[in-house]
């Protein structure tokens, strides 16, 4: 549905903290699927940690939460330069399985709650059908100027 380009021009990370390399499906204010394929070349894996390589679950988080800013962007991202969405909770999320190098991630997201510029999502990360991590996160609009006013 969206490959590595298409996703370049919807979000603003890149190499190494783009975590969403393509997007299986996307139904715009609901839901998303993506798959993340994790590296041994990834930099964190130097420190985290050398003899037994293990991806940061802040980085799983972060992954889910690349997904979510798909699902409510506008499909026109340039539509309102002023607003950004940042990340206000993470509740619950719970790391399952460790995450390894040759892991292809599949991340679900789905909206819970949205209401008055905040979204509330459930997220599963998987990978092989076992679940690696599942959580939930709560995102809300600010205008830019109030971060770098």
């Amino acid at each position: 549905m969206m490959n590595l380009l298409e996703i370049n021009q919807r979000i603003k990370q890149r190499p190494p903290f783009q975590m969403i390399e393509r997007v299986t499906e996307l139904v715009p204010n609901e839901s998303a699927k993506g798959i993340k394929c994790v590296s041994v070349n990834e930099p964190y894996f130097m420190g985290h940690f050398p003899e037994t390589p293990i991806m940061p679950g802040v980085l799983l988080i972060e992954s889910a939460a690349q997904l979510c800013s798909l699902v409510i962007a506008p499909d026109d991202a340039a539509s309102d330069e002023n607003k950004l969405y940042v990340l206000l909770k993470v509740k619950d999320f719970k790391f399952v399985r460790p995450v390894i190098p040759g892991d292809r991630l599949e991340i679900s997201v789905k909206v819970t709650m949205a209401a008055a510029g905040a979204y509330e999502f459930s997220a599963v990360i998987s990978a092989d059908g076992v679940v690696k991590a599942k959580g939930s996160m709560l995102f809300t609009s600010m205008d830019k100027s109030a971060v770098y006013g």
